[in-house]
This record gives structure tokens, C-alpha cells and sequence, in this order.
């Protein structure tokens, strides 16, 4: 074996999870970002684990409203998606920019791309630092499926999204 680099033990694990966080800015909006990991936790109770840059914008968000939808996205917005994981939400509305049909979730304020293949509803339990990200653990209120949405993957150590190649 030869030593290598984290980055490409990325590249050689693909595909990897990808999803979009959800979070709500202070004017009420909706703010997307790509998150290139996540795990599930427990199933009793139900909770789930992802992480995230410190300096991500999204990340300060669910630290300040303490509430988060995780969605997988489907192959049919694959461009908002590494879009939404390369721009700030801070100043921009990346609903807008990457023109993301947007719809409403039963019992939360934040909204989520039309084009998910899951959606789960949660609130954050804790964060811890891990380096130069927070790992951000989640309690799970609520999950729902868009059972004609096909998921998409990280490849190439993220450098590509795309549904799984069989």
C-alpha cells in the first residue's frame, strides 16, 4: 500500500452521502447547503449525526434556532447542489440564484427543494468541534420520502454529483 492523502481517500471511498441542509435565515427565508457527510445515530430515539465547516453560515443558523431539515436531493437539481455546497448563504439567496423550485413541510417554517428524494426534520441536540468542522447531533421529529425522486451521491472526492451507477 502507499501513503495518501485524506482528499483522496475521499476519492477512492465514492460514492459518499450527499445532502442539502435546510435552515431558516433571520428574515424568514430558507438557506441551502451541501453537506457532504451524514450518518444516522440511534433509531431509539431517532437521531442523526452530519457535519459541517465551523465557518459555514448554515451551520451558525441551526447553532441560533436549534431546528434543521436534512434533505438527500434527486438527480433532477444536481447543479443547485454543488452550487448551493460552493456558495455562501449569508449574502446570497441561493434559492433564487440556482432557481430551486422550493415546497412547504408539515409543522416547520423551513422549506425544502420540491426535487427530495428524504426529507428529516430535526432539531439540534448538540454540536461538537471536531478540527475545523462542528458535528452537529440531531434529534429526528419527522421523516418523509419522495418516493418518484431518484437520490444522488458525492463522487470524486465531491467533485460530482450523481445517482448511484449500477
Amino acid at each position: 500500500m502507499n501513503k495518501i492523502t485524506l482528499p483522496r481517500a475521499a476519492q477512492i471511498s465514492s460514492p459518499n452521502p450527499v445532502t442539502l441542509v435546510c435552515t431558516q435565515k433571520p428574515d424568514g427565508s430558507t438557506n441551502l447547503a451541501t453537506v457532504s457527510w451524514w450518518t444516522y445515530l440511534s433509531y431509539n430515539p431517532n437521531m442523526i449525526a452530519y457535519a459541517m465547516a465551523k465557518t459555514s453560515y448554515s451551520g451558525e443558523m441551526v447553532r441560533q434556532n436549534k431546528k434543521v431539515i436534512l434533505t438527500i436531493p434527486s438527480e433532477k437539481i444536481t447543479d443547485a447542489v454543488l452550487g448551493c455546497g460552493s456558495t455562501t448563504g449569508r449574502n446570497t439567496d441561493k434559492i433564487a440564484k440556482f432557481g430551486i423550485e422550493m415546497q412547504e413541510v408539515d409543522g416547520s417554517d423551513i422549506r425544502i427543494p420540491a426535487h427530495s428524494a428524504l426529507a428529516i426534520v430535526c432539531n439540534l441536540k448538540e454540536y461538537i468541534e471536531t478540527g475545523d468542522h462542528y458535528l452537529y447531533i440531531c434529534n429526528v421529529e419527522q421523516v418523509y420520502a419522495g418516493d418518484n425522486e431518484k437520490a444522488v451521491f458525492a463522487w470524486n472526492g465531491y467533485s460530482e454529483i450523481a445517482s448511484a451507477k449500477k
